[in-house]
């Protein structure tokens, strides 16, 4: 039997959970409490997952995320669920997708119990942001609910193995899942947080409610009507073009990461890595730390485009960086057995009679990330379209407010960064609720981090880009009151 599991690591002690078993595809399958489902059946060698709508193409493991649809399946008769952030446990029935599927017809809204939950403030997202935000209010015993759509908390943290740069208030040289692991242990000491984990903020509805579906032995259907919303629900993996990119084996970065480093998963065994950027050079190195043989790492344009200490790492492993190159097409039966790459002239176009071949069986794209504006846009808010910023991001102000009065936003949904400006803006989000519920003594300490943030720590040559993105969505009090009011600023 094929094991693709990680038993041996440099930085991570995989502590599994006890073994249970569940069925995919009338197979029965052994996996560890903990694991997602989608997780489990990696690390067997199962590949395909699901198959377009026509049933023609495979469909495998993408985002790990539950933000893509390559992976829905059926879970105990319920069609598209996202196996990769659904968890094992013990005698679930799971077949892969095949088409569209239809409704079940043994499931109706009036099953689903329903719940109204006042609180003074609804976080959505549980990653840097949302976690920040939530302690620093926590502190001060307000009532907060925090929902996230994974069955853990702590967003991209919790996969992250290398150590922040930056301030050692915001973790610096600390390990990304270490801060995690604090974070949520930090929770705990309030009681007036209150978590839910599993948890889809579906839509904004009237009078006030964010509804909210909490998955679990028994569905919730949770009303939430809160005083202020900080929502921080992150960003999303980016596709590019080539031929066959929805092979099974074509993989955003991130899910490598979470297949790696948060389950224990070799996501293959040779790879190609798209994207210099600082995502594609650590991935690359933590692919090494897993076993996986990196063949190259592609670069479209002339430069690389991470800070050189990440690629002198995964340089002085023999991976070669192969800029002014860019990915044609990936070629396999049921998922990648071979990717073609071709050197680009002047207008980036592929120059033909410059193709190398590799032979592998993943292609991780580390092309950069979209902020998750879904549930902000369906709220009403006013965005903008800024390519500095990763695409549409939420107009706001200094202080984190949209333009909807009481709802704040945090972290890379506000424009892709990283995870220390991720933390600053939650706090600063939190501070200026509290200081809106009467809490004066945050003030000057909220007017701190705004001017460490603006006037220092973004002022670094290498985020200039993304200062840029965050400088375009920023307007000043006054101009907001007149968005709000439907005038041109």
């Amino acid at each position: 039997m094929l094991d693709y599991r990680i038993y041996e690591h440099p930085i991570i002690d995989f502590k599994r959970g006890r073994l249970i078993k569940f069925t995919y595809n009338g197979n029965i399958i052994e996996a560890y409490e903990g694991e997602s489902i989608l997780a489990s059946l990696y690390a067997l060698g199962y590949r395909v997952f699901s198959r377009s709508p026509d049933g023609s193409r495979p469909r495998g493991a993408f985002c790990m995320i539950g933000k893509c649809s390559s992976c829905l399946s059926y879970v105990n008769n319920v069609p598209n669920t996202r196996i990769c952030i659904e968890p094992v446990r013990d005698g679930i029935n799971v077949v892969s997708g095949d088409g569209i599927p239809e409704p079940p017809a043994n499931i109706s809204s009036a099953s689903v119990r329903k719940e109204i939950v006042d609180t003074d403030v609804l976080v959505i997202g549980a990653g840097p942001a949302g976690l920040q935000a939530a302690l620093k209010l926590g502190e001060k015993g307000v009532d907060v609910v925090l929902v996230t759509d994974h069955f853990r908390l702590g967003g991209q943290l919790v996969k992250q193995t290398h150590k922040f740069f930056g301030d050692t208030r915001y973790y610096g040289g600390v390990r990304g899942f270490k801060i995690a692991e604090k974070l949520v242990n930090e929770l705990k000491k309030y009681s007036t947080i209150k978590t839910y984990t599993r948890a889809f903020a579906y839509g904004f509805f009237g009078e006030g409610y964010m509804g909210i579906a909490v998955q679990g032995e028994e569905p919730v259907n949770l009303l939430v009507k809160p005083r202020y919303t900080i929502i921080a629900t992150g960003a999303t993996e980016r596709m590019i073009l080539f031929e066959n990119n929805d092979l099974p084996g074509v993989m955003g970065a991130g899910g490598a990461q979470t297949l790696m480093n948060e389950y224990g998963v070799r996501p293959g065994e040779n790879a190609l890595v798209v994207g210099s950027g600082n995502v594609g050079l650590i991935v690359a190195y933590q692919l090494l730390q897993a076993g996986v043989r990196v063949h190259g790492i592609i670069e479209i344009m002339r430069e690389i485009g991470g800070w050189i200490v990440h690629a002198a790492k995964v340089r002085r492993y023999g991976v070669p960086i192969l800029t002014g190159h860019t990915i044609t097409r990936v070629e396999g039966a049921e998922k990648v057995e071979k990717a073609i790459v071709a050197a680009v002239d002047d207008k980036l176009n592929p120059i033909q009679g410059s193709e190398k071949e590799y032979s592998v069986d993943l292609v991780l794209l580390a092309v950069g990330l979209q902020p998750n504006y879904a549930l902000l846009s369906q709220m009403g808010a006013t965005m903008k379209y800024i390519p500095e910023a990763g695409g549409l991001v939420p107009v706001r102000t200094k202080y984190m407010e949209t333009s909807i009065p009481g709802v704040f936003v945090a972290g890379d949904l506000t424009g892709i960064e990283e995870a220390t400006t991720a933390f600053i803006e939650g706090e600063i989000a939190a501070y200026t609720i509290l200081e809106r519920m009467g809490f004066t003594d945050v003030i000057t300490e909220r007017d701190r981090l705004v001017d460490f943030l603006w006037n220092e720590y973004r002022m670094s040559p290498v985020i200039s880009r993304a200062r840029q993105g965050k400088l375009k969505a920023t307007v000043t009090e006054e101009e907001m009151e007149k968005l709000r009011r439907g005038m041109d600023i």
